[in-house]
């Protein structure tokens, strides 16, 4: 799995961590876009922009609280960012959106947290036909059409 991370300058330790995590874990091939814009929205567009277009299999975003980075991701059509602070948010963005991107804070979550947030993210599957497929087939529908 091909795998982006960004954030924010004030994520950067917590990026470091979760690469170190990721790339323990061997849940997939990192590429770090970058922390140095204070601007979390630049950083978070490109990430959103290279996962949407199928470069990169899944995104991970980080920035003070993850609010600003998941807007800004959800504005680039076919990113599916998904704010998520605990592991059951974190499963079900993956089991019940098909999220491709997580998004977490580094002020407001531990490093023991965003670990099992990520391994929540990375070893859950969207099942296709399952009951949540109507819900998500409505958004995608949204989004390419818009």
């Amino acid at each position: 799995m091909k795998i982006a991370i960004g954030c924010d300058p004030n994520a950067e330790e917590a990026k470091q961590e979760i690469i170190a995590y990721i790339e323990k874990k061997g849940y997939g091939e990192v590429t770090d876009f970058g922390s140095e814009d204070p601007i979390y929205a630049n950083v978070a567009v490109d990430v959103a922009e290279h996962v949407a277009s199928g470069e990169y299999d899944r995104g991970v975003l980080i920035c003070g609280t993850g609010l600003g980075v998941s807007i800004a991701a959800n504005k680039v059509k076919g990113a599916y960012a998904a704010l998520v602070s605990d592991v059951y948010s974190a499963t079900r963005a993956r089991l019940s959106n098909d999220a491709n991107i997580v998004c977490m804070g580094a002020f407001t979550t531990g490093a023991k947290v965003r670990e099992m947030l990520v391994d929540a993210f990375f070893t859950n599957e969207f099942v296709a036909g399952c009951s949540s497929q109507p819900k998500v087939d409505a958004f995608r529908e949204y989004d390419q059409n818009r």
